[in-house]
């Protein structure tokens, strides 16, 4: 296997696709970027609360261990999965840059207030990682359900990694909405939008994603 994926690595990192993946590193750190200070803005002008129709009539539960620690374990995952795919890396580091990008501008142009009794990340060392990254900050879009539905579309041709993520998008959904750390239409918007940032995506990094298609 560790000779295959070699094989596979040096098929794949051509000359142009290496500067074209040191191209989409620079561009997922430019957005994180862009997104912590957006999200330390939208945090520093947040008006009110407002009423939500399912948040209103649903109970709190605490469900930090999957919007936290269920997170990062998939970030995790998903880092290692790429790495074992190489064919995929390239464009899916450059999507998620765009989502992530887009998400900032949606944070800094609405400042919706927290909604009561949300539940907030703990204390503990994984907590602090979570909320360090700027996990926790932000409501519209929701990047627990809309990044896994947008992995899910990368990953179409694999039948495995299509069902999990969309697994994935679904549990988180749900966590962000009984732990009340979303607005339902936060939730329910992010499918559509992660939809259309992969459309987006493909027509914008046509020769990337083709080193997936020939990969199916």
């Amino acid at each position: 296997m560790a000779g295959n994926l070699a094989a596979q690595y040096k098929e794949v990192f051509t000359r142009q696709n290496t500067r074209s993946f040191i191209v989409a590193c620079i561009i997922l750190c430019l957005a994180i970027i862009f997104q912590f200070y957006a999200s330390a803005y939208a945090d520093r002008v947040a008006s009110t609360a407002v009423n939500d129709l399912l948040l209103d009539n649903l109970p709190i539960i605490d469900l930090n261990n999957i919007i936290v620690e269920g997170v990062l374990a998939a970030i995790v995952g998903s880092v290692v999965l790429l790495f074992l795919k190489p064919r995929y890396l390239v464009f899916t580091v450059k999507a998620a840059a765009i989502f992530i990008a887009t998400r900032a501008v949606c944070i800094s142009l609405t400042h919706l207030g927290i909604y009561p009794g949300q539940v907030n990340p703990d204390t503990g060392f994984f907590d602090r990682i979570y909320t360090d990254l700027g996990l926790q900050a932000g409501f519209f879009f929701s990047g627990h359900t809309g990044l896994p539905f947008l992995l899910a579309l990368i990953f179409w041709n694999e039948k495995f990694w299509r069902y999990l993520y969309f697994l994935l998008s679904l549990i988180f959904g749900v966590a962000v909405i009984l732990a009340h750390v979303h607005y339902s239409i936060d939730v329910f918007a992010a499918p559509y939008i992660a939809y259309g940032i992969f459309k987006q995506s493909q027509y914008l990094f046509e020769r990337d994603y083709r080193l997936i298609v020939s990969d199916a």
